[in-house]
């Protein structure tokens, strides 16, 4: 009897400790926000210079230097040693006066036609610290720098990919301002266009996450139990295609965060996309976990499927992330992945890199720190990498389109 109270003491003991902790590193982390980002300031954007931009447009850099010498288009700013720079806005304005000034049968605005429909990408993986919403986040904000009007879907309730953003989770999202308010099975479900926010790149917005994402986790099973889903609308798989339905026609391409976790909001996610990117580690513990992930999402969809699922995938791809080339235990795992999965496996693989890992930290991507904070060859060489498996997958969302 009184090591039955003495358990149970110990057990109160720990609560309480995990809930003073909580609290602790919450007014820490609500302290160093403040100190970062003093209330209602909004996160900034550097300045792209003339390679970069010219990259973006699909253009050479001596084309744009041209036309800033001849004062066409909008002009950059200039440093006194002539080097030349625009901002993200500015961008977007150089291609619209491209395309009004461009050859017959040349493009440079890439936003869809009628005749395409808007591609959802479902970024996924069962297994956490696979670069999942790293590879999420670069996807986002390259499409948007190339002219693609792009919705991010932060679905994971750790809501990494929102921070990523300059969007604080514990802080910045309250309630009902998740997807979850888009597609909650009772009255105060809201539109999907008034939880949608603005971020620091033109071209791309944000559904934000957090933890009251869970809630659909929880409410889901209830619902199923009671066999009353119809009075709230369609059954869960179809909820998110729904709301992203209300919104298609202000978007090319949605990009969706997963949960690292084959749970009702992942699925949601699978059976709305168009597509579906599988982030993969080269070591044979991610790939056996994801052995799991292929079997389990396999008898799942099948289930949804019979229940009026409608899982029609324009393409699937396996993602090698984190990827170290001098490396030969994971080069020869690379190279069984693709004995197996042959073109499903992304002809380019996203390097392990400092520049990736060190912008992280500071929530930033490759797109928004400077070169000259890393070693060049450094930056280079991961922004290389960055750019061929993003061009890759947008090759991919153009050829669905029917684009050459």
């Amino acid at each position: 009897m009184n090591m039955a109270v003495s358990f149970e003491k110990t057990i109160s003991e720990v609560d309480r400790l995990i809930i003073e902790q909580a609290h602790e590193l919450s007014d820490k982390l609500k302290q160093h926000r403040l100190e970062m980002f003093p209330p209602k300031a909004q996160k900034g954007l550097r300045e792209f210079h003339l390679a970069e931009v010219a990259r973006f447009l699909g253009v050479t850099s001596g084309y744009l230097r041209n036309l800033s010498l001849e004062g066409k288009g909008p002009l950059p700013q200039v440093t006194a040693s002539g080097r030349r720079s625009y901002t993200a806005g500015q961008m977007e304005e150089m291609r619209v006066f491209l395309e009004q000034n461009a050859r017959a049968g040349t493009r440079y605005i890439q936003r869809r036609r009628d005749s395409e429909h808007l591609q959802v990408i479902a970024v996924v993986n069962f297994k956490g610290g696979s670069g999942k919403t790293t590879s999420a986040a670069h996807l986002a904000q390259h499409l948007a720098l190339t002219g693609h009007r792009v919705l991010a879907v932060d679905l994971d309730p750790q809501a990494s990919l929102s921070a990523i953003h300059g969007v604080q989770p514990e802080f910045d999202v309250g309630d009902n301002e998740t997807l979850y308010g888009a597609i909650r099975y009772d009255e105060h479900r809201r539109p999907l266009s008034d939880i949608i926010r603005k971020t620091n790149f033109p071209n791309l917005d944000l559904v934000p996450g957090n933890l009251e994402l869970m809630e659909f986790e929880h409410d889901t099973p209830r619902i199923l139990a009671q066999g009353n889903a119809g009075e709230h609308g369609r059954i869960f798989f179809a909820r998110l295609d729904e709301a992203l339905a209300s919104v298609a026609d202000d978007y090319d391409v949605v990009v969706i965060d997963c949960p690292p976790q084959l749970g009702f909001l992942t699925m949601s996610a699978i059976c709305g996309a168009t597509a579906v990117l599988i982030t993969v580690h080269p070591q044979m513990l991610d790939v056996m976990s994801m052995c799991q992930f292929l079997q389990m999402l396999g008898e799942v969809l099948n289930t949804l499927k019979g229940a009026g699922g409608d899982m029609r995938l324009d393409w699937l791809r396996y993602l090698v992330t984190r990827y170290d080339p001098q490396d030969g235990p994971q080069t020869q795992m690379v190279a069984f992945m693709r004995s197996m999965f042959k073109n499903h496996v992304l002809t380019n693989p996203m390097v392990r890199s400092v520049a990736i890992s060190d912008a992280a930290m500071t929530n930033q991507t490759l797109y928004e720190v400077e070169r000259s904070a890393f070693i060049r060859s450094t930056y280079d060489r991961a922004m290389e990498s960055m750019d061929a498996v993003n061009n890759e997958i947008a090759t991919l969302i153009h050829r669905t389109w029917g684009r050459k």
